[in-house]
């Protein structure tokens, strides 16, 4: 009688397991989540938005595509349309969280002159999950002493066809602008001295930003002059890397009293990385510079005047895989 019971116990077992597995087979032709919508540009959360780097060019365009990404664990069989909006609000609240009272450090909304959306919506099409919005920047004298963010956000479906994702931050894009050419970027700067004029004493800063001013040149703060300093735009001091080898150095301020003392050369050089073939070591040199200049802010009503002293050199690593230049660059 109890090998009896096994034997009817069994099949009972069987038929359950098939049920069982029947019903999860079936359970996943379903949706498990929502088909929400987001932009895929990761925030960096020390800055608050999304670093794009943008190759300038004096008269041309350049299309920055955005994925706009659907959600979920199928996938549609038609297209849905996304629609896109300027989302000035966010911008506001992002600059008051950062920077409180420091108006002057406030990303700055991008000013139409600057780019084109070609359309205020994104089509992603059937049987896929991304579509992509064409921006198309046109960066020609743009003015990086200020910080340029174009802010995004995908707005609710009139038709109810898509629900953007409920995050704030999938659902919107805070694009910082980061206009590059060959010579911008961050350099060592471990072996340029700044000291006060006629004193032997010197100090100096690991590094410094160049920034793009254009095709051909960057400029610096002067000295060790703050990207944050409230007098910044006073201090810029312009690098134009001339075709002989040379580089011209000025300031567009008169006010604070710049003379070169000795102008710089230049050089580039390049070696593919030993370990990794794919890799290109490009780096950038500016040798043997030397100017003064006055600090005419930092004591109200004095100036301080200042040599700076030495050379400086920006390294990129390239991965010469990838044909498109802003996404080669390990920045």
């Amino acid at each position: 009688m109890k090998n009896m019971k096994k034997y009817i116990y069994y099949p009972i077992i069987t038929l359950w397991v098939f049920f069982a597995f029947t019903s999860c087979n079936e359970e996943w032709t379903d949706e498990q989540y929502q088909h929400y919508v987001s932009f895929k540009a990761p925030m960096n959360y020390a800055k608050g938005v999304t670093d794009i780097y943008i190759k300038y060019r004096p008269n041309g365009l350049i299309t920055y595509r955005l994925p706009v990404i659907m959600s979920g664990s199928t996938i549609k069989d038609q297209k849905t349309e996304v629609a896109i909006a300027i989302d000035s609000d966010t911008l506001k609240s992002i600059n008051w969280e950062y920077f409180h009272n420091r108006t002057d450090l406030y990303y700055k909304e991008l000013l139409p002159e600057y780019y084109t959306l070609e359309s205020m919506t994104v089509e992603i099409p059937a049987n896929q999950y991304t579509g992509l919005l064409d921006i198309n920047f046109m960066l020609n004298n743009i003015d990086l002493v200020d910080k340029w963010v174009l802010p995004l956000t995908i707005v609710e479906s009139p038709t109810n066809s898509y629900i953007p994702h409920p995050r704030k931050n999938y659902k919107k894009a805070l694009l910082h602008i980061i206009p590059f050419n060959d010579y911008s970027g961050t350099y060592s700067t471990t072996t340029m001295e700044v000291g006060f004029t006629g004193s032997s004493t010197t100090i100096n800063e690991n590094t410094r930003t160049a920034y793009v001013e254009d095709e051909s040149s960057v400029f610096f703060y002067a000295g060790l002059i703050s990207n944050e300093d409230l007098n910044r735009r006073k201090y810029k001091i312009l690098f134009r890397f001339n075709d002989d080898g040379t580089v011209t150095l000025h300031a567009p301020d008169p006010d604070i009293n710049f003379h070169l003392l000795k102008a710089p050369t230049w050089e580039v050089a390049e070696r593919m990385d030993p370990s990794q073939p794919y890799l290109k070591h490009k780096t950038v040199s500016i040798r043997d510079f030397q100017y003064e200049f006055d600090d005419v802010t930092t004591v109200p009503g004095t100036r301080i005047a200042y040599t700076v002293t030495g050379s400086m050199h920006m390294e990129r690593k390239i991965n010469i895989e990838i044909p498109d230049e802003d996404q080669a660059i390990e920045w």
